[in-house]
């Protein structure tokens, strides 16, 4: 008689997963869910080539030339670092008080960092390194990448309950890690980008010039993204900001028009600078997330190797 298989699916709904207490085993199941959802391995494609060409010069050691790269372009190219192909994925965690903002099972800081953790686990898997920042209006807590398989632990341990009341400076922050990584990687952003717009962009751009690739998740809650509220209502402040009581019906229209204004500032500016972005609803499944962002490293990876 054939085993029955779990099918983990059933299980990605945030409402379920917020039942599950354990970071680590909801970054598990979502994994788990995602292989059973796609019925392949998530691994192959996920790292990002990192080796590097230059032209042939006269007195170069031909062994070093790349046969493929002729082959497409009639040109002599050497691969430089192959040694050093290995992806080092940097998880970069917003820890600050509006994070903890939740109308639904989940806060945007425990889907944020269930996804985070769900990405760490398939890189080890792969012999990858996985490391992590946690910031609010400063880095706080800074973990070099690296690919021992215990070392997942140490960063759930890290994430899961790690925020403050605090507010958000991305910029400082992202300033900041481009200098602490020395070896170029993947920088994966995980915030509700509550800050200046133009200075979370001019942190990206550094990180960018320092050659690292990045990716943006900004994590929103459905009721951030719609303001379906119709009763007079007292919002409390985060981040240091007061309480307002306010007939929401007045400024629907306004507070629309301002986060359109505000993602597209955001998205146009990621856009421009070859940055991948993408909006993670706190209400939506977490193989959702997977898929989209696992599906935006492969079509990188085939642009780079196209050359």
């Amino acid at each position: 008689m054939a085993e029955a298989v779990t099918d983990y699916r059933k299980y990605l709904d945030p409402r379920t997963l917020a039942k599950i207490g354990a970071l680590d085993l909801r970054a598990r199941m979502v994994v788990e869910g995602f292989i059973t959802g796609m019925h392949r391995s998530p691994y192959k494609g996920f790292s990002i080539e990192f080796a590097e060409h230059r032209e042939y010069v006269q007195g170069d050691d031909t062994r070093h030339i790349d046969w493929k790269v002729f082959g497409r372009t009639d040109k002599y190219h050497l691969k430089q670092y192959e040694e050093e192909t290995n992806l080092q994925l940097m998880l970069v965690v917003d820890t600050s008080e509006s994070m903890n903002y939740s109308s639904m099972p989940m806060s945007k800081y425990e889907y944020g960092i269930s996804a985070a953790a769900a990405l760490a686990y398939l890189t080890l898997q792969q012999q990858d390194a996985v490391g992590l920042t946690l910031f609010d209006d400063e880095l706080r807590r800074y973990f070099k990448p690296s690919n021992y398989p215990t070392y997942w632990k140490q960063l759930i341990h890290e994430m899961d309950g790690a925020t403050g009341p605090r507010k958000t400076s991305i910029r400082r922050v992202l300033d900041d890690l481009a200098e602490r990584m020395a070896r170029r990687g993947l920088v994966a952003i995980f915030s509700d980008l509550f800050d200046d717009p133009i200075e979370i962009l001019a942190g990206i751009k550094h990180l960018r010039y320092r050659r690292h690739e990045v990716i943006v998740f900004q994590v929103l809650d459905p009721l951030e993204r719609t303001f379906p509220f119709k009763q007079t209502t007292m919002f409390e402040g985060l981040e240091q900001f007061p309480e307002i009581l306010t007939e929401p019906r007045a400024l629907r229209a306004r507070y629309l028009e301002e986060v359109e204004r505000f993602t597209t500032q955001i998205k146009r500016g990621c856009r421009d600078m070859g940055v991948d972005y993408h909006l993670l609803d706190t209400g939506d499944r977490l193989d959702v997330t997977l898929s989209s962002f696992l599906a935006s490293r492969s079509a990188a990876i085939q642009k780079y190797k196209r050359g």
